[in-house]
């Protein structure tokens, strides 16, 4: 029988293993692995997406027109270089497919987001990774690592899993730097967690260079629903529909969405409550003798002394019933990954390493 082989680099992809939702035998437990938002999606996003159970026997639009003219009004960008996706990591891969293939090369950073090498290896690119500079991304050591094969550059500003970011300075220079021919893409899946930033946007105003996209399922607590977009030069929109299914948002995704982004005053509200505790637990977890970095995310990155520490205060706040997140898979064994949650919980989860520490020294 002939054997049948998938695409070269196929196999080269590791399955992506999700946040851990559950602790056997614990019953009181908080979900603290996957950055969810705590409070939940805006009511006006809730109520739309119950509204639209009414239209589940009709077709969704194709051309996310109300979607993208919602985007386009919130963040004073133009609709028609707007794309939407089932989640940014969809935009992604649409990038990926449309910009990279075999004997090209695709660059992601020491600790960037995992999903990054697969979009490369799915595509049959080479994946480039480059050393980052104390946890945060390091422009010179991008552009030194660009050649004549670079199609794609990807950096998550701010970063996941280490919550650190570079000013939109040291984004144009790398833009200004990348070979012709490559592009730059900014994954703004926590933009919104910064007051000011606006996620690259002015950077692919005046580039042609540059893409990038933004989720619904962080800020906007709408990840169960799995809806992104992308912002990018028309032509490169353009591209990329082609390569998007047309129906590849259901009218539930489509009408919860177009709520979550009109409602900014539930939005700002997030922002300002996970700053006030992101504050909190980093102070928290230093008087334990916890370093962190400063975050720009709704997540604090917690470095111990080794990977067995880690793994042991893994250990404990499972046997409390505090779910957060290993991270030695994106090189960080010494660290672990905490959301931000609601003010219980991140009391609770403070309370619980300061146990660790005590019963440790």
């Amino acid at each position: 029988m002939t054997k049948i082989t998938p695409q070269p680099g196929i196999m080269e992809i590791a399955l992506y293993v999700g946040g851990a939702a559950h602790v056997e035998g614990v019953s009181d437990v908080v979900k603290l692995s996957s950055n969810e938002n705590p409070f939940g999606p805006s009511p006006a996003a809730s109520e739309a997406a119950r509204r639209a159970t009414y239209e589940l026997h009709r077709y969704p639009a194709t051309d996310h027109a109300g979607l993208r003219a919602a985007i386009g009004e919130i963040h004073d960008i133009d609709p028609d270089q707007v794309i939407c996706g089932v989640g940014s990591d969809e935009v992604l891969q649409f990038i990926a497919q449309s910009y990279a293939g075999p004997g090209d090369e695709v660059i992601y950073t020491e600790h960037g987001f995992s999903m990054y090498p697969i979009l490369a290896h799915a595509c049959g690119a080479t994946p480039v990774k480059v050393a980052e500079k104390d946890r945060v991304v390091d422009v010179d050591a991008i552009l030194a690592a660009c050649n004549d094969k670079t199609r794609i550059v990807f950096i998550a500003n701010p970063a996941n899993p280490t919550g650190t970011m570079i000013d939109l300075d040291e984004c144009a220079r790398l833009a200004n730097g990348l070979p012709e021919g490559a592009l730059l893409v900014l994954d703004g899946a926590y933009a919104e967690f910064e007051q000011g930033y606006d996620g690259g946007a002015s950077l692919v105003a005046s580039r042609c260079n540059v893409i990038m996209t933004r989720t619904f399922s962080k800020i906007h607590g709408l990840g169960g629903l799995r809806i992104g977009w992308g912002y990018a030069p028309r032509d490169i929109i353009d591209v990329l529909n082609r390569v998007r299914q047309p129906f590849n948002l259901s009218t539930v995704q489509l009408a919860a969405a177009e709520a979550a982004v009109r409602d900014t005053g539930y939005t700002e509200k997030c922002r300002a409550e996970n700053e006030r505790l992101r504050g909190w637990l980093a102070e928290a977890l230093a008087r334990h003798g916890v370093k962190t970095d400063v975050s720009h995310t709704n997540f604090i990155l917690a470095r111990f002394a080794d990977a067995a520490e880690a793994d042991a205060c893994d250990a404990y706040l499972k046997s409390q019933g505090l779910i957060v997140r290993k991270v030695g898979g994106y090189g960080l064994p010494n660290c672990l990954r905490i959301t931000v949650g609601d003010e219980p919980a991140c009391r609770r989860v403070a309370h619980a390493v300061g146990q660790f520490r005590e019963g440790a020294e």
